[in-house]
């Protein structure tokens, strides 16, 4: 059986949370102020959302932007684990306290065995100051979305319009962020930064 793409799994999705809402494409297409054609070519497999509509489809739909990227008929009966189609995030931003994912570039098929609830992202490590926790540059990151993590885990964290991934201490006035080489000093974050953590690493896939 030939593995379908991303946009005919996202429109078979897309199409049944649509109709489960008993919504009309055209009431749809109200509610996400988009075009009623759009709708049209998101459920015909000709087009895939951007990253700022899918945010708005799973929160009018309220399920994670994963549940439309899931290839929900593909079993382990098949021979196959279920996998799910997991966005490489370029950039991050974070608007009136809204994370938005831009530059998509692409998707990657994720084992759901990988995933434990919740919502998950990919981004790629930059440059080597994370080389010490064996992270190196270019290297394709799991990162599970939460805002709180434990001293001393290694997160993303967005630093105005920056994202880093970093080790985070948390102090009562500011927080830390440890780099995995001794070339790069503590980062030193206090209430003056625009800070957030964006979520918790938890698997560096090595590509070959």
């Amino acid at each position: 059986m030939a593995s379908k793409d991303i946009k005919e799994i996202f429109a078979e999705n897309f199409k049944q949370y649509r109709e489960k809402s008993d919504k009309t494409t055209s009431e749809l297409a109200e509610a996400l102020g988009v075009a009623q054609s759009t709708i049209s070519d998101w459920e015909n497999a000709k087009k895939m959302p951007r990253a700022g509509a899918l945010e708005k489809i799973s929160e009018y739909f309220k399920i994670n932007k994963s549940d439309l990227l899931l290839d929900k008929n593909e079993n382990i009966a098949e021979g196959k684990s279920e996998i799910a189609m997991l966005p490489i995030v370029a950039k991050i931003s974070c608007g009136n306290g809204v994370v938005a994912y831009e530059n998509i570039e692409g998707y990657v098929a994720t084992p759901r065995e990988w995933l434990n609830g919740g919502e998950y992202i990919y981004v790629r490590a930059k440059g080597d100051s994370m080389i010490n926790a064996r992270i190196m540059d270019g290297d394709l990151l799991l990162i599970r979305r939460q805002e709180e993590v434990e001293n001393g885990e290694i997160a993303a964290v967005l630093v105005d319009d920056e994202a880093l991934l970093k080790r985070v201490y948390k102090t009562e006035n500011a927080l830390i962020l440890q780099s995995e080489n001794p070339h790069y000093p503590p980062i030193v974050l206090d209430e003056n930064y625009n800070v957030r953590i964006i979520g918790k690493l938890k698997r560096n896939v090595i590509e070959y």
